[in-house]
């Protein structure tokens, strides 16, 4: 019998596991995927996620392994080059393969039993208890579950089935060493049907991650040939020009990652007994790259609401804590993903990049 069920041992799970098992509490941690993992998603971790990580007792080996600091925020959209005027530390980036695995040990430090690589596929509630059952048969009792298992490729009974449209996103990522990025510099994109963002992460990598319409990858592909990434990556070197002067001469680390349809915004924190964190309560557009530091911060504040017994909170604390994150996303994402206001866009911060600052503080970078 344990206190907890965590489904999932990305940073929102792991967090709020290796959390509460230091807190004295029993914690089943379950990870359908054998580590160390490469993920699509974006790889940068705000500052303003600091005090989590210290509390998770990792602080110091991320930013041992994470990437040099990032001083400015910029923008990269067809032949506009622009960068914030001032420097302030907004953050680093960690690949996803060193940051969960550093997560998943400290939950583990703490106590927190792990059962990977096991899928729950099922769930049901027997009195004052939830039971899980695992894809094995094995069965895990808790008072508590925790749902931290993401929406991009959540399986089974955490599955959010939508229908499929023109518009749907698709997310792109990819690693390349010998990469030209200004030192210091996280510049959004912003191109023909899709936006992203490029920053450099841990081991000298420059991190390129990015979504693009269901319309608009047919259209690139249909151009430029090629597997979908390649073809996303001709795409946007072909319409930023920033980006093409970041990555010539760069080589291309492994190959590209993909996922999707994905798609971004609020979704019930606590349905059924069960407690959701990460892109399972709620997904910003990556456009703001605070996805990660979002799960992380989502599972700080669960844990402390579980902790002082004030779970009743949770809901309402989470919607004021990312409510306007996720809005904001939205904005910014579809603002660049429209010619008219990309270009708009591009001549408004050309002349006034300090709105770049504004934008990072309305994203909660600060």
């Amino acid at each position: 019998m344990f206190d907890a069920v965590v489904v999932g041992a990305g940073p929102a799970g792991s967090a709020a596991a290796r959390l509460l098992a230091q807190a004295g509490w029993k914690i089943a941690l379950v990870e359908k995927g054998e580590f160390p993992r490469r993920k699509v998603c974006g790889e940068f971790i705000s500052a303003t996620s600091g005090a989590v990580l210290a509390a998770c007792g990792i602080e110091q080996a991320f930013l041992a392994a994470a990437g040099p600091p990032v001083m400015r925020v910029g923008l990269y959209a067809g032949g506009t080059m622009a960068s914030s005027p001032t420097e302030r530390l907004w953050g680093r980036a960690l690949g996803r393969e060193h940051l969960d695995t550093l997560l998943r040990d400290a939950a583990v430090r703490a106590g927190a039993e792990l059962f990977q690589p096991a899928e729950v596929t099922g769930l049901k509630r027997d009195g004052e208890t939830s039971v899980c059952t695992l894809e094995d048969g094995r069965e895990i009792r808790a008072h508590t579950i925790i749902a931290a298992c993401g929406s991009w490729n959540a399986r089974g009974i955490f599955a959010m089935p939508v229908a499929d449209a023109p518009s749907d996103l698709f997310a792109f990522k990819a690693h390349f060493t010998g990469s030209a990025l200004p030192p210091g510099l996280m510049p959004l994109l912003a191109f023909p049907g899709g936006y992203g963002g490029m920053v450099m992460s841990d081991s000298g990598r420059l991190s390129l991650s990015c979504c693009i319409r269901r319309d608009a990858l047919a259209a690139a592909r249909q151009r430029h040939g090629g597997k979908a990434g390649e073809a996303v990556l001709a795409h946007i070197r072909a319409t930023t020009i920033g980006v093409d002067r970041a990555l010539e001469g760069a080589v291309l680390e492994g190959h590209f990652l993909s996922t999707g349809p994905i798609h971004p915004g609020i979704r019930p924190r606590l349905a059924d007994g069960v407690f959701f964190v990460g892109n399972s309560a709620g997904e910003a557009h990556p456009i703001i790259a605070e996805g990660i530091s979002m799960a992380i911060q989502a599972s700080g504040l669960l844990a402390k609401l579980l902790i002082a017994s004030r779970e009743d909170e949770y809901a309402r604390a989470w919607h004021d804590s990312f409510a306007t994150r996720i809005r904001a996303a939205s904005l910014f994402a579809h603002l660049a993903m429209r010619d008219e206001s990309r270009n708009l866009c591009r001549a408004l911060i050309a002349g006034f990049p300090g709105i770049l600052d504004w934008g990072a503080r309305l994203s909660g970078k600060m």
